[in-house]
Order: C-alpha cells, then sequence, then structure tokens
C-alpha cells in the first residue's frame, strides 16, 4: 500500500524543550535504552545491549563521518554570511571524490543571508592558526581507538589558510558556489576540517564547541561526507564493541553519507507532497555477501540508525531492478522514493541479492556507489531489517515515519513511555531498540 495519503498531523507529539538533549552525557555508554518487544517495555542503559540480541545476530553500522560543512564568512560591510556545504553537483561522480579535489571545488550550499552576497561577488578569509584542526581534536577522546581512521593532527603552528567563495547561482532548492583556497595541495576534506564548524541540528540552538568535534561523530566514523551524524551509533564504545564479542554478536558497516533534508520536518499535510532527500551509499560487495547470508542462516540483521537501515533495505530494491533487468547501466541503479510501493515486487530476498552480486561482479565492482531515496512509512513492507536500534526522533518527520512503519500505532505508546519515564530525545539523547512486528516482514527465501 503506498502510504501517499498518510496525514502527517496523526505523526504529532509534544516534545517539551525539558527532553531534548542539548549536550550528550559524559560517558556515551552510559545513555539510557527502551527495549521494546512484542507490546513489552523494558529499560536498560547502551552499555548492557549486547543482552537484548540474539546470539550470532548482526548489527549494521553507518560509518560516514561528520564534516565541519558551516563555513562563516564577514563581508567588509560588516554582515555575516555562512555556507552550509551540502553535496557536490554530479560532475565529481560522488562525495569520496569531491571531497579529494584541492585547490578549488563546487558545491551545492544553503546560504545564510544569501540576500547580502550578489552572484559574482567574492568573499574572502584567512585563517592563520596554530591550534590543532578539528580533525585532530576528534581523535583526543578516550577509546576512539581502532575503530577511527582519522589520524590525530599535532598541535603545531599551520600555514595559513585563504579561502575564497565564489556566488554562481541558484539551483534548485540551494545555491551552487565555488570555493578556492591556498595551499592549494590541501584537499577539500582538509579545507573544512581546518575552515569549518560542526553543523549541529537547527534544534540545539547553542553554537558549536570543541567538544562537539568529538562527540557529534561516532567511533567508529572513517569517511567523509556527512552533514549530520547517524546519531543512534553515538552510543557505541569500545566496551560495547568487546560485549557484543563475548557474545558472538557479529558486526559490519556500510556507509550512508547523511544530507541536510534528515533535519526537515514534513512541511506538507500528506506524505505525498513530500519529496524525500537523495543520499549517498556505499556498500562493499562482502558486506552484501555477508547480510545474505546471515539471512540465508536465518539469522536477525539490526540495523543501527535510520540511515543504515535505509541502506541495506535500499539493496533489496536494487537486487529487484537488476533480476529484471541485468544490463541496467550502473547510473540508474539507484532507488527512487515511491520504488517500494510502484515496483510490486514479490522477488524473494536472496535471489534479490544474488543478482545484486552477480550484477557486481559482471561489472568488475567490489563496492556498490549509488544514490537513494528510499521512503520508509506505514504500509512499507520489510525484506532485510528485522529490529532497529535508534534514537528518538522529531514529530512529523520521516525518521518517526519509519519508526513507524516497523512497529506500527505501538509507536505512540513507546514515546508517551519514554516522555513520562524522562528518556532525552533527539541527537544528543537517549535511544531505543525497537523489534519489528512479524507479520509485516517478507519471507527472505
Amino acid at each position: 500500500m503506498k502510504p501517499a495519503h498518510l496525514s502527517i498531523a496523526d505523526y504529532s507529539y509534544t516534545l517539551p524543550e525539558e527532553n531534548i538533549a542539548y549536550y550528550p552525557l559524559s560517558q556515551r555508554d552510559a545513555s539510557r535504552l527502551l527495549i521494546y518487544r512484542e507490546g513489552g517495555i523494558r529499560e536498560s542503559t547502551y552499555r548492557d545491549i549486547a543482552d537484548f540480541f540474539p546470539e550470532a545476530s548482526l548489527l549494521v553500522f553507518n560509518n560516514t563521518r561528520v564534516v565541519e560543512a558551516r563555513i562563516v564568512f564577514q563581508k567588509p560591510t560588516g554582515g555575516r554570511i555562512e555556507i552550509f556545504c551540502l553535496e557536490p553537483p554530479a560532475e565529481y561522480g560522488g562525495i569520496a571524490q569531491a571531497m579529494s579535489q584541492t585547490g578549488s571545488v563546487r558545491w551545492r550550499c544553503l546560504i545564510g543571508g544569501a540576500s547580502k552576497w550578489k552572484p559574482g561577488q567574492v568573499l574572502q578569509k584567512t585563517i592563520d592558526t596554530d591550534e590543532p584542526s578539528a580533525e585532530g581534536l576528534a581523535n583526543t577522546e578516550s577509546g576512539a581507538t581502532a575503530h577511527n581512521a582519522t589520524t590525530q593532527t599535532p598541535s603545531h603552528k599551520a600555514q595559513p589558510l585563504t579561502l575564497e567563495a565564489r556566488f554562481l547561482g541558484k539551483e534548485g532548492d540551494a545555491f551552487l558556489i565555488e570555493l578556492a583556497w591556498q595551499p592549494a595541495e590541501l584537499s577539500f576534506a582538509g579545507l573544512l576540517h581546518r575552515a569549518g564548524l560542526i553543523p549541529l541540528p537547527p534544534y540545539i540552538s547553542r553554537a558549536a564547541e570543541p567538544s562537539d568535534n568529538q562527540r557529534y561523530k561516532t567511533i567508529y566514523a572513517q569517511h567523509d561526507g556527512s552533514v549530520a551524524a547517524p546519531t543512534a551509533g553515538l552510543h557505541f564504545t569500545d566496551a560495547i564493541f568487546e560485549s557484543l564479542d563475548k557474545r558472538h554478536i557479529n558486526r559490519t558497516f556500510v556507509t550512508l553519507h547523511v544530507g541536510a533534508g534528515t533535519f526537515l520536518p514534513v512541511k506538507s499535510a500528506t506524505l505525498g507532497e513530500h519529496i524525500m532527500h537523495m543520499e549517498f551509499i556505499v556498500v562493499a560487495a562482502a558486506v552484501i555477501y555477508q547480510l545474505k547470508e546471515t539471512l540465508a542462516a536465518g539469522r536477525l540483521i539490526v540495523p543501527v540508525g535510520t540511515t543504515s537501515t535505509r541502506t541495506i533495505e535500499s539493496l533489496y530494491w536494487m537486487g529487484v531492478k537488476v533480476l529484471r533487468n541485468p544490463s541496467l547501466q550502473q547510473e540508474l541503479l539507484t532507488v527512487e522514493q515511491w520504488d517500494a510501493y510502484d515496483l510490486d515486487a514479490q522477488e524473494p530476498v536472496l535471489e534479490a541479492l544474488t543478482a545484486l552480486l552477480d550484477w557486481m561482479k559482471q561489472n568488475g565492482l567490489e563496492e556498490l556507489m549509488s544514490k537513494t531515496q528510499l521512503l520508509i512509512a506505514p504500509g512499507y513492507r520489510w525484506r532485510i531489517v528485522r529490529g532497529l536500534v535508534t534514537n528518538f526522533h522529531q514529530p512529523e518527520s520521516t525518521l518517526l515515519l519509519l519508526i513507524a512503519a516497523l512497529i506500527g500505532q505501538e509507536w505512540r505508546r513507546v514515546y508517551d513511555y519514554a516522555l513520562e519515564h524522562g528518556f532525552r530525545f533527539l541527537s544528543y539523547g537517549d535511544g531505543c531498540l525497537l523489534w519489528g512486528d512479524e507479520s509485516n516482514q517478507f519471507t527472505a527465501s
């Protein structure tokens, strides 16, 4: 059933100010954990989360890394203009390639104070600092060891950085901006680490602080590209990973670069008028094979976060597309917003994943790099996911609709319980482990 007719007002609730977490707890794994299963609700903490998974379950994490996507310029006249870097244009072929550009780059951005910036006008700033970069700060937290691929930057006198921004024009709901910098050998990712600020969610009404460079990133973050953190993973620590290992609970990693659309509430009266944001995903063939083997063995797959959820469910729909068209070109292997409801897919999950792996092999691909716009809302029938670790989400958001797709109208009882018992909400808040309704699960074989 296509959920286009759903009334967004039916997915609203009152979120008191005192329930919003504006700062994280001092210890990641001390956050509270609500567990929902078959109508029952219980409480625990993240440090004990391993106790609630069956042995040999597979947890799927999103290893994207938040980039310092906000750049602030001060005009000579005193006006303040903020550039929020959203995503690269199609010419770069993906975020990884765009992040590695040196000297200059074009980027789709949101602009704060856009009326003060005329097309063709160049903004300039110089950064002269001997402080460690934001990238280096991100590794100073205890516990961010083997899981974090970022190399710590030592504190020393850095070469001055000069940056120019040129307004090229409007592009859809964003602006196309050209950024150029010296030293030119610095990559765009390196530029953002030096010149940018962490893009905290809009509802955290405070300036980003140095601690946010650590705490608004997961300890296993590896690939630059997100403008919002996959927040369900913020609670995980090395100690939790060790406890998962002891209970023989497996884990794997996918990449979805989170876009700014994750912040946006649905503003239309019905879901059919809402346009879902398209996001880049990268999944290794070995991971798809691991998902397939886990399902074939009858074991559970539980993503950590809604981004991991949309990534692995998207793999099924890509598999369906190559089953129906084995010669499908790579650039056409994307998942559109309504594909899950329009394709009328009855293909078994294992068959779809096998077809996707075969297609990758035929095309010489070890990694699948694509985009997904998959909208998961009530009416969606789950293919791969059986449970979900996630935070508590904003009213009238697509994230809340995804929760409702998993546990039905019980979402309201879960959220009422969390509010009444003082759980902390949103990105820096507490979280939950939700097990889906088996009647809404698609058989794997």
